[in-house]
């Protein structure tokens, strides 16, 4: 019996051998693979963070930006089209004065013309009256 307790000696002897041939050999690696993986996963985390928070800082700046660049070619747009308005209402009161000063001077020249002719048709009506009396009477009327 003496083999029994030596068997049981050498099992236990072995098993602790193998239980720390296993936490040197295998587990220790092991866990320190998955520690640094672990590590690793952490990091990448970090950095997608960190990458996502300056995307969207360069999103809101890239926005703020357009809404500026927007708002200049809105202020422009709007710039341009009052002195196009300006400078039609120029063209317009120009245009009027020109029109009023042209039917000024044909109404002066159709007076004068008129005036004329009224002067020419009294003459003419006083020489034909004369014209009429003579053959009328045969004599110049005095």
């Amino acid at each position: 019996m003496v083999l029994v307790p030596t068997s049981i000696i050498t099992i236990i002897c072995f098993v602790l051998l193998l239980a720390l041939l296993l936490d040197r050999l295998l587990l220790r690696p092991v866990n320190r693979v998955m520690a640094e993986r672990r590590q690793a996963v952490v990091s990448a985390r970090r950095l997608a963070d960190e990458s996502t928070t300056r995307a969207r800082a360069a999103a809101e700046e890239f926005e703020g930006r357009t809404q500026a660049a927007r708002a200049e070619i809105y202020r422009q747009m709007d710039d341009r089209r009052r002195e196009a308005l300006a400078r039609r209402a120029e063209i317009l009161t120009q245009t009027r004065r020109d029109v009023e000063q042209g039917i000024a001077d044909a109404s002066a020249t159709l007076k004068a013309q008129a005036e004329a002719a009224r002067t020419q048709l009294e003459r003419d009506a006083d020489s034909l009256a004369s014209s009429i009396v003579e053959r009328v009477l045969g004599r110049q009327a005095s």
